[in-house]
């Protein structure tokens, strides 16, 4: 049986095994994502988490609203689909705990090797005694009916903490769980030092993540007029925010939590990326080349398309089919730089 997103599947098995909620009941579902079980178990009083617009997407086409939940929010279950980076995935865990009612239970699941048995101890070391399911290679985790003397308080706190927007190594703000969080990717450096200093007008930057590339353009390019970020990961936009308000250039900058593989809503005289080309451990080339089709659509006709990638994938390609022009301006670390040109109609 083929499985899409087995933690998600696992999930709603081990839903089912736990007692029945009184209806309606409220339920909060973090780190949420579609799974053919919803549908049947979800009721109107479930609230969704997800800073993955892909995700959220996919879980408003079935239905599910994704909205901030606001602090002090208790609920009688709290489900979630943690991530893999270990403090990113400690501060969901958490706030999991800190939105239970009195009774209520935390229940996860995770992939077996993306960390399911370090996510069972550290449930457990913040709220005591876990149950668990195993099936489809993942692991579901859930805690007995919570009382607050079953609670860590202290080390609940701490690594909710484990969340905030901080500098990191390089000097620039960002949070554990995006990519490259503590660091700057090598792919982007070298993209950064090929920019030219004439980009001017109107320019996006696809995939921004937590704004170094868009940090650079800015200290480079005195002509930016206005620049717009496009990012899938809402948890990428403060700390992007913070990293270009340092920069004090006069360019308009606008930030935007969107899924760029759905195109662009408007035209821009430049574009840069350093495109995702995986989600989780999976390669998924294809998603460099929707953003390399989004932003041939989006460019003026003069306009210049500024993109890494890694090597050994085969973009070229894509963007002789979307550009008269196009050329390798450096490769190095096992990274090639492309500008493209003259965007085909």
């Amino acid at each position: 049986m083929l499985i899409d997103d087995p933690a998600a599947a696992v999930l709603g098995l081990a839903w089912a095994q736990l007692p029945p909620l009184p209806t309606p009941a409220p339920v909060l579902f973090l780190g949420a994502r579609s799974s053919a079980w919803l549908p049947a178990a979800a009721q109107p009083a479930w609230q969704y988490a997800q800073d993955f617009k892909p995700h959220a997407d996919a879980l408003q086409a079935q239905g599910c609203g994704v909205a901030p939940v606001p602090d002090g929010a208790r609920h009688a279950r709290v489900l979630l689909l943690p991530p893999r980076q270990r403090q990113a995935a400690r501060a969901l865990l958490a706030r999991a705990v800190a939105h239970c009612a009195e009774d209520a239970q935390v229940l996860l699941a995770a992939n077996n090797d993306e960390g399911a048995r370090s996510l069972q101890n550290d449930l457990a070391a913040l709220a005591g005694p876990v149950s668990t399911l195993s099936k489809h290679h993942c692991r579901a985790v859930w805690t007995a009916p919570l009382r607050a003397a079953h609670i860590d308080h202290a080390l609940c706190a701490e690594w909710r903490a484990l969340d905030a927007p901080r500098d990191n190594p390089a000097g620039y703000c960002s949070r554990p769980g995006l990519f490259a969080w503590d660091r700057i990717d090598p792919g982007s450096q070298l993209l950064a030092a090929q920019l030219p200093a004439t980009l001017r007008g109107a320019v996006a930057d696809l995939g921004a993540g937590w704004g170094y590339l868009s940090s650079a353009l800015l200290r480079r390019c005195a002509g930016i007029a206005e620049l717009d970020l496009y990012e899938a990961d809402a948890r990428a936009l403060e700390p992007a925010r913070v990293n270009l308000a340092r920069s004090g250039h006069p360019a308009h900058i606008a930030l935007h939590w969107h899924d760029v593989t759905h195109g662009l809503p408007r035209r821009y005289d430049a574009i840069i990326s350093n495109p995702p080309f995986h989600i989780d451990r999976a390669d998924r080339p294809e998603l460099g080349r929707a953003f390399i089709a989004a932003a041939a659509a989006a460019l003026h006709a003069p306009g210049q398309f500024w993109l890494v990638a890694n090597r050994h994938l085969p973009y070229e390609a894509t963007l002789t089919a979307h550009f008269t022009q196009v050329e390798v301006v450096a490769q190095a670390q096992g990274y090639k730089v492309l500008r493209a040109s003259g965007p085909r109609a």
